[in-house]
């Protein structure tokens, strides 16, 4: 970790908190869920949310409107549990003013399904926060990190998320070589 610019303060919070999937908490998470359809035919592609230090869920769930707590296609199925202490930005609780004011900038925009997205109030967030002493953050990144490091609340979850697309591509391979060997 990059040692902090001089006047910078890091935040070293309620970090030990687990998450909890029955009570959907998930403290200092980025959470995910898959989109239906979007998510069948591309598994790494859904939906996507962070967490407050409480473990409040927020996201970006349609134009002009971020929720809480309820996020737009379901209970999450993945988290990527972030460390509280990686947090640069200056201010008391600097974790939850981040999301917080990502959230309301949010709130203020159109929702763009390839531009300006779920991932975007995500990395906003991230940024405001300097997680990681940066603020590079965007979807691209938050995808594959996502894919990297998050964890499934349950086989279940894992299930949801890949059994579709697997169906999906056996049908396709099936139709392929059903018709190839004629």
């Amino acid at each position: 970790m990059a040692a902090a610019e001089p006047g910078m303060k890091q935040f070293n919070g309620g970090g030990g908190a687990a998450p909890d999937a029955e009570r959907g908490r998930f403290p200092h998470c980025v959470v995910w869920t898959p989109i239906p359809v979007l998510t069948w035919l591309f598994p790494i592609i859904g939906h996507m949310g962070i967490c407050t230090s409480a473990g409040v869920i927020r996201d970006f769930a349609g134009p002009y409107f971020v929720s809480e707590d309820n996020m737009a296609f379901g209970k999450p199925v993945k988290y990527w549990k972030l460390d509280p202490s990686k947090v640069f930005a200056t201010g008391a609780n600097a974790w939850d003013t981040a999301v917080h004011d990502a959230s309301e900038e949010y709130k203020h925009r159109m929702h763009n399904l390839c531009c300006d997205n779920c991932h975007s109030h995500v990395a906003l967030a991230l940024n405001l926060m300097k997680y990681d002493n940066s603020t590079s953050w965007n979807m691209v990144k938050l995808c594959f990190f996502t894919l990297l490091y998050g964890k499934y609340v349950s086989i279940g979850g894992f299930v949801k998320t890949w059994l579709p697309f697997v169906l999906l591509l056996g049908v396709i391979v099936t139709v392929v070589l059903t018709l190839h060997l004629r």
